[in-house]
């Protein structure tokens, strides 16, 4: 049995950037994927796990879109990429899984093994798939539960030796390889099998969002990557006991689901500079914009316009988590800080950062809050940003990656051909070795 690979942390970026979409429309020359290539060509280069493609479903400001569709986004990229993993967000809200199945199957085959799908369930974009408006948070769970069920049932439909190359060079199929699912549930019934061939990485490597207890359920049950808005050291100790903890409890091997982290870091060649560029961006605030912010962080069914900054909220504020039916975990974090007797202007100022982790200094010293949390055993995957600026590229690639790859917790260079070779995890199915 071949050993594995020590434990490193693997590194994921956006690949958006700017010029945007929007600005790239505007440019009979260019294409709107433009940036996001050149986001990629970078990822390569400096040896970066994969690229991340959020979604929203619904119409907003231009800041808040999002890129555009995230698979046809992301096969685009496939093509000009040889290396660099491809994460799109996609809903099972709003999805049948037959049509999931075959999209991200195709899509692990256009990219030779390098997909991975970040699972939502939405909170927003029902005004655009009937009339019936969003389910409940629990409804919503269950649907995807299923999802994931049909998804895999599908994906496993070809059974090792289904195909087979014949004595005149062409394929031939085992057709007792092959096998119908026969699924009929709650939300859906397919029969299956998948009518495209078996996928490079057998599955699609699964990212999971969602903090809420619905969806530590789900992580725990089917997420192999979990990704996650862990601000403090505390709270990033008591999800990852929590969710692996459940996890091993329905039998899943130690270590899953892997940590998957967001990093709002602000760099300063000094820790003076970064504290300097932290003071300035705060007071570029727009407090009373803020409120609303703030309010949607709890709900949305807060009243704030009318609250002092600078005294702590009352918690006879704080909604009934049960009661919301839109981003619960988001609800809990900012419940907690309200708990801990944050005033409004805290609030607003930890709501420019949605609750994520936020750090400041050098490199260097941003690499030891890195470190401390990988050596914790809380963090296995990190996002950065900041490619295409010249200025954050220096620092992340020839600062914080240069300083942690020294340090031996970020791999040097790809380990394999597909994603799952590089995260380090093996195809988790009925029948299938480790």
């Amino acid at each position: 049995m071949t050993a594995r690979p020590p434990r490193t942390l693997a590194i994921v970026t956006g690949a958006g950037g700017h010029p945007g979409p929007y600005e790239l429309a505007l440019d009979p020359e260019k294409s709107t994927v433009d940036t996001a290539r050149r986001v990629a060509e970078l990822a390569e280069a400096a040896r970066i796990d994969a690229l991340f493609v959020p979604d929203l479903l619904t119409f907003g400001a231009q800041g808040t879109i999002g890129a555009q569709e995230p698979l046809v986004y992301v096969s685009a990229l496939s093509q000009v990429t040889s290396k660099v993993g491809l994460i799109a967000t996609v809903s099972t809200t709003f999805h049948h899984p037959y049509n999931l199945a075959r999209l991200f199957g195709t899509l692990d085959h256009v990219s030779n093994g390098r997909a991975a799908w970040n699972l939502v369930t939405s909170a927003i974009g029902e005004e655009n798939f009937g009339p019936d408006g969003l389910p409940s948070p629990e409804e919503r769970y269950a649907r995807a539960a299923e999802t994931l069920d049909v998804v895999n049932a599908l994906w496993d439909s070809w059974r090792p030796g289904a195909l087979r190359l014949g004595p005149d060079g062409r394929a031939t199929l085992a057709p007792d390889r092959v096998r119908p699912i026969n699924h009929a549930g709650r939300y859906f019934t397919v029969a299956g099998p998948l009518n495209i061939p078996p996928l490079p990485q057998g599955r699609p490597v699964l990212i999971q969002a969602g903090q809420s207890a619905a969806g530590i359920e789900l992580g725990a049950r089917y997420a192999e990557v979990v990704f996650t808005a862990l601000s403090t050291m505390d709270s990033a100790r008591d999800y990852t006991d929590r969710i692996r903890g459940r996890a091993v409890a329905l039998g899943r091997r130690p270590g899953l689901p892997l940590i998957f982290s967001s990093f709002h870091a602000t760099f300063g060649a000094t820790e003076a500079e970064a504290r300097r560029l932290v003071r300035e961006r705060h007071e570029a605030i727009d407090f009373e914009a803020g409120r609303a912010l703030v309010a949607d962080m709890l709900g949305g069914g807060v009243d704030l316009s009318e609250a002092p900054l600078d005294a702590p909220l009352p918690e006879s504020l704080l909604p009934d988590v049960t009661s919301v039916h839109r981003r619960r975990g988001r609800v809990e974090i900012f419940s907690g800080y309200i708990r801990r007797g944050y005033t409004l202007r805290e609030l607003i100022i930890a709501a420019q950062d949605t609750g994520h982790w936020s750090v400041a200094g050098t490199p260097e010293q941003l690499a030891d809050a890195v470190e401390e949390r990988f050596r914790a055993g809380v963090l296995d995957v990190l996002s950065v940003g900041g490619l295409t600026d010249p200025h954050q590229h220096d620092f992340v690639v020839d600062g914080l990656l240069h300083h942690l790859r020294k340090r031996g917790i970020v791999k040097d260079d790809y380990l394999g051909p597909t994603l799952r070779d590089n995260l380090g995890l093996p195809l988790e199915r009925a029948g299938a070795e480790e």
